[in-house]
């Protein structure tokens, strides 16, 4: 038989387990957890309406990591009109944001956002009067434009519509060249104030795009922006007037 002294030293303490029983688990989950949004895959969630008609608020997106990651190394690189996850610059007025209950008390986030590539490094770029060039050809950008032509709403006369005007140009005109390393993107937008982007606060670099957002993944269904239910999962395709152009 056991005496009380050896079950006294068999039985573990609280805080042993504590740690194997509660601690250690969950520190093993959130790891691992940080491992896969960090290198593999993330969703994020779209907040607002600077990418109507083409992402509606409380939609959520598939953002595959390991993308990321394989074009910060050299292999393979973002394309021309796919839409990314960024992080703006701190010159940004909503770069930096309260955080959720916590914001009262003085603790803040940098909120992703989400934007389309229209600005490869190198190419040239130059918008008149709403109108989008890329290497000094005029981009039918017939995923945008015409819905917000219908409303009315197209934006044409403001600075960001102009890239003479565009703010962080300070008084530039002619072409804006996008720097090596560098991404020009935009939200699709385009009413008056619609979307804060790089004609706002110039080119991203590489290291502040968090990734693709390759898919929609919910809600499965919703009401499109005419009232109809409509299937709402599938892939987000490049525009066809951002393929191909030189």
């Amino acid at each position: 038989m056991l005496q009380n002294s050896e079950i006294a030293r068999e039985a573990p303490s609280f805080w042993r387990y504590l740690w194997l029983e509660w601690l250690r688990p969950v520190s093993e989950a959130v790891l691992v957890a940080l491992l896969v949004t960090t290198f593999l895959f993330t969703t994020v969630g779209v907040v607002g309406t600077s990418d109507l008609p083409n992402l509606k608020s409380g939609e959520r997106l598939w953002v595959p990591k390991y993308q990321t990651w394989l074009h910060r190394f050299g292999w393979g690189s973002f394309q021309r009109g796919e839409l990314v996850v960024v992080k703006p610059p701190l010159t940004s007025p909503y770069a930096v944001q309260p955080l959720p209950v916590l914001g009262p008390w003085g603790a803040t986030f940098r909120p992703f956002f989400i934007k389309r590539i229209v600005g490869l490094p190198g190419d040239r770029l130059r918008m008149v009067a709403g109108q989008l060039y890329i290497n000094g050809r005029a981009v039918q950008e017939s995923h945008t434009v015409p819905y917000w032509q219908k409303l009315g709403q197209w934006d044409q006369t403001s600075a960001l519509a102009n890239s003479d005007t565009w703010p962080f140009r300070h008084g530039q005109a002619g072409d804006f060249v996008v720097p090596q390393g560098m991404y020009f993107v935009m939200g699709d937008n385009r009413s008056p104030g619609g979307s804060e982007d790089s004609r706002d606060f110039g080119p991203v670099p590489l290291s502040q795009i968090g990734g693709q957002a390759s898919t929609v993944v919910w809600p499965p269904l919703q009401r499109d922006l005419y009232g109809h239910w409509q299937l709402n999962w599938g892939s987000l395709q490049i525009p066809p007037g951002l393929r191909g152009l030189p």
